[in-house]
């Protein structure tokens, strides 16, 4: 049976503004705000529906003129990792992970400016300041929490922190809402290792399906989600295989 929130969501339209993964195309987007009684139910429904969360808001692309964000799921029970993804499990197997409250720390947020500035330089993201990471991290009333990657330590006590993944706990899954990690481990692909630790993580509670948001075409930042396969995408008829070939180098991280 369909969950109905206690009260009715109103949906909002962003104005046009530049899409930041295709050049010379316009991106608006429908969103809505989650309620703090029912949130975790609603964004499980709006999540499978689709939708994307950033701290209490719930959106989703509505573009007049492109429709080439998808919305990606990996169904985990069919999913076999291929020998270049054990070949990244066996590269970081060192590292530990904790999940941990979705609390912001200073640490992390060192580690966010790291990543940003060398990854995302020119993002919006970039002029984020320490109250907007607590903001991101705990502005929120869904189930959610942190999963940090730490390097082993030599006199036993904590790592050094490489990586964090603020995730979603949804009915049917796992959605690995923002994740950022060392930019001096590329050599690690450490973003392909988060996908598929909590693939991992999702079979090991039987949860079914991990939410990878969006995967847009034609963009070559978002080509590597295309390499998880078995892959489902939301199409306007429901969740279907995706039978895309992925583009070439999609195994680089």
């Amino acid at each position: 049976m369909t969950f109905v929130p206690q009260r009715q969501l109103r949906f909002y339209m962003t104005s046009v503004a530049p899409c930041p993964y295709l050049p010379g195309q316009t991106e608006r987007k429908v969103f809505a705000n989650l309620p703090f009684s029912d949130g975790a139910h609603v964004n499980d429904e709006l999540t499978q529906a689709g939708f994307r969360r950033s701290q209490n808001i719930a959106y989703r692309p509505a573009c007049e003129t492109c429709d080439a964000c998808v919305s990606v799921r990996v169904p985990v029970g069919e999913f076999a990792f291929s020998r270049s993804q054990r070949r990244i499990l066996k590269r970081n197997g060192d590292l530990s992970r904790d999940l941990v409250e979705a609390e912001a720390t200073a640490e992390q947020f060192e580690l966010l400016r790291r990543y940003l500035g060398a990854r995302h330089a020119e993002g919006g993201m970039n002029g984020m300041g320490w109250a907007d990471y607590v903001a991101m991290v705990e502005d929120t009333a869904v189930r959610t929490h942190l999963i940090e990657y730490r390097l082993p330590s030599p006199d036993g006590g904590p790592g050094d922190l490489v990586g964090v993944c603020l995730t979603d706990l949804l009915s049917d899954g796992l959605s690995m809402v923002y994740s950022f990690f060392d930019p001096a481990l590329e050599d690690r692909s450490p973003g392909r290792f988060a996908i598929l630790d909590h693939i991992r993580q999702a079979t090991a509670v039987g949860l079914p399906y991990l939410y990878l948001g969006y995967w847009v075409r034609g963009s070559q930042k978002m080509d590597y989600k295309a390499s998880f396969r078995p892959m489902e995408q939301l199409t306007r008829f429901g969740w279907a295989r995706l039978t895309d070939q992925p583009a070439s180098g999609t195994e680089v991280e």
